[in-house]
């Protein structure tokens, strides 16, 4: 068992614990850099589950549910982000080294909803994330400006839950939307503006409404593309 996971279970929700956390960031959550950010990676630390080294968040950034959240050594939390986990089955895991990008949206919308980013990732401004189906991100992937990560649908017999896996080194270019039960295989590329509705197997590149997949990574390589 991790240290975070230790710490999930020794943490319970409590009224008491929601007023200290929200009391820390409306105090602490406005002071600008470079203060700011250092008050911010130490003060804000016991009402997190596990809150790593040299953790760097800057001001603005909106939390709901620390005390349900993960952040692993030098990782970056920039401007307007929301990370917001409100239900007490519901866990926030992020890697060592990643970095949220201004205006990161990250909720878990419902019940047992854990969502997970890899070590090394990059999710690029304002993208999307959203149960209640688990979402897991795998190392090192890169996800662009205005993406959507939606562990949600709506079908003939109500809503979906199936959740979404992206494996490691892939990378989603601007405004991808990736929709419940999907899993984007390792080394994966998904060009700009395309819609995942089906697995994308590993090393392919994938295109268009709904995403298909026109090659593989190797051949790009081979074309110099």
């Amino acid at each position: 068992m991790s240290i975070a996971e230790a710490s999930f279970q020794e943490k319970v929700l409590t009224p008491q614990s929601r007023a200290i956390e929200q009391t820390l960031i409306n105090l602490l959550g406005w002071i600008p850099r470079p203060l700011g950010p250092l008050l911010r990676g130490q003060i804000y630390r016991p009402i997190f589950a596990h809150l790593g080294k040299s953790v760097y968040i800057q001001s603005g950034v909106e939390v709901l549910g620390a005390n349900l959240i993960a952040i692993g050594d030098e990782t970056k939390i920039l401007r307007d982000v929301v990370l917001n986990i409100h239900n007490m089955n519901s866990q926030l895991h992020i890697g060592r080294e990643v970095c949220l990008d201004r205006g990161v949206d990250i909720r878990t919308a419902g019940n047992d909803c854990r969502i997970e980013i890899g070590n090394g990732s990059y999710l690029g401004p304002y993208v999307c994330m959203a149960g209640p189906g688990h979402i897991r991100i795998g190392a090192n992937c890169l996800i662009a400006a205005h993406s959507g990560i939606y562990a949600n649908n709506h079908r003939s017999y109500g809503l979906s839950r199936e959740g979404i896996v992206i494996e490691d080194n892939c990378w989603l270019g601007n405004g991808v939307k990736v929709l419940d039960g999907v899993t984007i295989g390792c080394g994966s590329v998904v060009g700009a503006g395309a819609v995942v509705t089906k697995d994308i197997p590993p090393n392919s590149v994938a295109v268009g409404v709904p995403a298909k997949v026109i090659k593989s990574a190797e051949e790009c390589l081979a074309q110099g593309l």
